[in-house]
């Protein structure tokens, strides 16, 4: 089996460093505390420790990051990677988590779905759990640091050979840079089984909030409270799907409310199909900036909180403001033709 690679500089609290022993002892483990004599870390495995300050920084991991940066973006090129996270509070667990996910994807990490234990001071993040389980909530999370590196370290996708694409999106044609755009890398993928889904307003209400039962009992019956386009279409497309575009125009730094609201009513569907062999990208278009914002929700909703597998370089991000001037983005054809490329390696189950 592969080696683990525990990047955990600076210093770590008491609780951070128990989850981490109890997470790598089964295995054989490389310990890096600091930027000095940093390893090649590509087409590794790779445990992520990050110690949480009153702030919500983690500088030490910067550090790491930022050296790796130097390293020019294939630095973690073929790598997987989990991490491992405390705050002496309870906030900043999922936001630094987040941060480090898409800093390290722009340099060619994937992440397996859930890839994240989080452990806040009061240690609230683990209290759906001890519902189902009678232990303690130390104990709930070690057992959880321990299940995600079992997972990390056994996960070995292979290439999907003719692999279903979905692509959602709630844009118009006639204005879309963001549309225009998966058109084109669309050229890019003949070939392949592409079902595209466009969202409009008015069909998917946002989740009403259903209480866990309620949810369950709808999910068995393949349904939603709502029921309407989102069980009759969007649910058996992403069911089908081996991987799912998001094709995501910046709306005041935000996914748009439409797409917002699929993601919202996943957990039905979540709830009786993991999505773990589902491969997650998307396409993002700024008026001026703001890309990256976009990108971090969607790393948050769909590859922490839903567990989509998040390939290297998920997102395709570009900045265009008058309608079709995103042609006018400089290496446009480069940045589409390695995007593409980079598609038909990552769809993987």
């Amino acid at each position: 089996m592969n080696k683990l690679y525990v990047i955990c500089p600076g210093k770590l609290s008491t609780h951070l460093s128990t989850m981490m022993h109890q997470s790598i002892s089964d295995f054989s483990y490389s310990i890096i505390c600091s930027t000095k004599n940093l390893p090649d870390l590509t087409n590794k495995k790779i445990l992520f420790i990050i110690e949480v300050d009153a702030l919500g920084l983690s500088l030490p991991i910067m550090e790491v990051i930022s050296k790796l940066y130097d390293r020019g973006n294939t630095a973690l090129l073929g790598s997987s990677a989990a991490i491992l996270v405390h705050s002496s509070n309870d906030l900043y667990t999922k936001n630094a988590a987040r941060d480090i996910i898409f800093l390290t994807n722009q340099l060619g990490c994937r992440f397996i779905g859930h890839p994240l234990v989080e452990a806040t001071g009061s240690l609230n993040t683990f209290l759906t759990w001890k519902k189902k389980l009678n232990l303690s909530l130390e104990e709930i999370c070690y057992i959880l640091c321990k299940k995600l590196v079992y997972k990390l370290m056994n996960d070995q996708p292979d290439i999907l050979k003719s692999p279903k694409i979905l692509a959602l999106h709630s844009s118009s044609h006639k204005t879309s840079n963001t549309l225009l755009l998966w058109e084109i890398i669309k050229e890019h993928l003949a070939g392949y089984s592409i079902e595209q889904l466009h969202v409009e307003n008015g069909t998917v209400l946002d989740c009403i909030g259903c209480s866990f039962k309620t949810c369950k009992h709808y999910s068995k019956h393949n349904s939603c409270f709502y029921g309407g386009f989102m069980v009759e279409e969007i649910y058996p497309a992403i069911e089908k799907a081996d991987a799912i575009f998001w094709i995501c125009p910046n709306y005041n730094d935000a996914i748009s409310a439409n797409l917002t609201a699929v993601i919202n009513r996943l957990t039905s569907l979540y709830r009786r199909t993991p999505f773990y062999n589902k491969t997650l990208f998307s396409i993002i278009v700024s008026g001026n900036s703001g890309s990256d914002i976009v990108a971090k929700q969607l790393i948050a909703a769909l590859n922490i909180n839903k567990g989509f597998r998040l390939p290297p370089y998920f997102a395709l991000m570009c900045t265009a403001n008058d309608p079709e001037s995103i042609l006018k983005v400089t290496d446009l054809d480069k940045k589409v033709a390695t995007f593409s490329q980079n598609i038909m390696k990552e769809i993987k189950a």
